[in-house]
């Protein structure tokens, strides 16, 4: 077995400057990167571990909340801030793997979690993800939990979190700092679309340590619900899910926020199924013709084909609920 090197460095600084050399990687909860460390299917050089700084804060202020990169998914769930002014984050984290590791998994670990795309995970797989050129087996194999939409030739490989589907819908902000300093990534271009180059998962420069991520706090953040649906209550990804938000004024929607989880190679917002529904009443007619829009892409194949239709439910669900918050 190859030795992996093990730090902890005491301060933010410190840590850049270490995960800046090639083959290292941060260690927060580990729910995700030691998994995948003890199949083989990451190797890195050396581990920094970020867990003793102090980046676990969850903070409120009057434009919004900003999550600490290490504050625990439980911990940010059960914030009353959190459940109040964004309730579709908070439903978005409980219903996400179990409690035991959502005691352990973290804001940022979350934002950097892999695919659980069975070909991912197997040596024994092509797989462009894990060995760029290899090719990918997923293309002509079992795809019922892959993506139908934001895949290319190269990848088809579904994003999993739960989390990031509600920032999407939020229009998070994540705050990052490097060898180079700090700057802010907007969420919609933190992750990749596979293109050519499946191997190029987050929009972080090499040393980039991920410190917070700002929500704002909107009406269609006060309203905003997450539906998920999966083959079983606990413990299993999503097969489809949506966050939506809903600002209604005079008894019309001024604003809508749409992101799908289940079916897309990364946090997927649906921009012009939002715009589609300004001004029209908050009723399932309205809600439905909006699905259509988000799911006018998708390329689904034989296994995975049901992903439109449920896909399309989920959002009008997630949107009927939306409207009723608050009613």
């Amino acid at each position: 077995m190859r030795e992996i090197a093990y730090q902890r460095p005491g301060s933010i600084d410190e840590a850049i400057k270490v995960a800046a050399q090639p083959g290292a990687a941060f260690l927060g909860g580990g729910t995700s990167l030691v998994d995948l460390m003890k199949i083989e299917v990451l190797n890195p050089g050396s581990v920094v571990d970020v867990t003793r700084l102090d980046l676990s804060r969850v903070e409120s202020s009057a434009d919004g909340i900003r999550l600490g990169a290490t504050a625990t998914n439980s911990a940010v769930a059960a914030h009353p801030e959190v459940r109040r002014r964004l309730p579709a984050l908070s439903e978005a984290l409980l219903s996400g793997a179990s409690p035991q590791l959502r005691n352990m998994a973290t804001v940022a670990g979350n934002l950097m979690q892999r695919t659980r795309c069975a070909y991912y995970r197997d040596l024994a797989a092509r797989c462009n993800k894990r060995n760029p050129g290899s090719g990918c087996d997923a293309q002509d194999g079992w795809t019922r939990m892959h993506a139908i939409l934001g895949g290319s030739e190269h990848c088809i490989a579904a994003h999993p979190s739960d989390m990031c589907v509600a920032l999407a819908a939020l229009d998070a902000t994540i705050h990052v700092r490097g060898p180079r300093g700090d700057r802010d990534i907007p969420f919609g271009e933190f992750h990749l679309l596979p293109g050519d180059h499946p191997e190029r998962e987050f929009a972080l420069e090499p040393g980039e340590l991920v410190l917070s991520v700002f929500v704002p706090a909107t009406p269609v953040a006060a309203r905003s619900r997450y539906v998920k649906v999966r083959d079983r209550l606990a413990f299993a990804f999503a097969l489809t899910s949506c966050a939506a938000g809903l600002e209604i004024a005079g008894g019309s929607i001024k604003t809508a926020r749409i992101a799908l989880g289940g079916v897309g190679t990364k946090p997927w917002r649906s921009v012009e199924a939002e715009r589609a529904l300004a001004g029209e009443l908050p009723k399932r007619e309205a809600f439905r013709k909006a699905a259509e829009i988000a799911l006018q892409g998708a390329k689904p194949r034989k296994d995975n084909a049901f992903k439109v239709e449920l896909a399309k439910r989920t959002i009008v669900r997630a949107l009927s609920l939306a409207a009723a918050e608050g009613a």
